[in-house]
C-alpha cells in the first residue's frame, strides 16, 4: 500500500533553516504529483507548497514564496522541502500528501489522496 513518512523536522531558531523529506513507497513515484501542507495548533491544515510529477512546476502558498523551496528526486521516490528564514509563524506540522493520477490539483487539500503522518516543526522567536 501506498505509504509517505515525513522527517527532517526539529526545533529551530527564528532566521534558521531546515530541510524536510518525504519518502514514499507502494507507488510508482514520478507518476505523481506531490503537495506539502501544513497545521498550526488550533489552526486548519494549509497548503505550503506543491510539485509536478516531472519536478518543471511548482507552486506556493503566498505565505512562503521566495523562503521554501519543493523539490523531488524521482530516483530516489523523495520530495523534499527546503525551509529558510524560518519565522516564529511557520511553527506547525507538516504533511507530505499524493494527489491522484494525472492531476496537479495544486493547493487543494481535499484533491489529495493520500497522506504522510507529519512532523512537527517549531521556530523559536
Amino acid at each position: 500500500q501506498v505509504q509517505l513518512v515525513e522527517s527532517g523536522g526539529g526545533f529551530v531558531q527564528a532566521g534558521g533553516s531546515l530541510r524536510l523529506s518525504c519518502a514514499a513507497s507502494g507507488l510508482t513515484f514520478s507518476n505523481y504529483a506531490m503537495g506539502w501542507f501544513r497545521q498550526a495548533p488550533g489552526k486548519e491544515r494549509g497548503f505550503v507548497a506543491t510539485i509536478s510529477w516531472t519536478g518543471i512546476s511548482t507552486y506556493y502558498a503566498d505565505s512562503v514564496k521566495g523562503r521554501f523551496t519543493i523539490s523531488r528526486d524521482n530516483a530516489k521516490n523523495t520530495v523534499y522541502l527546503q525551509m529558510n528564514s524560518l519565522k516564529p509563524e511557520d511553527t506547525a506540522v507538516y504533511y507530505c500528501a499524493r494527489a491522484p493520477y494525472g492531476e496537479y490539483p495544486g493547493p487543494n487539500s481535499r484533491a489529495y489522496d493520500y497522506w504522510g503522518q507529519g512532523t512537527q516543526v517549531t521556530v523559536s522567536s
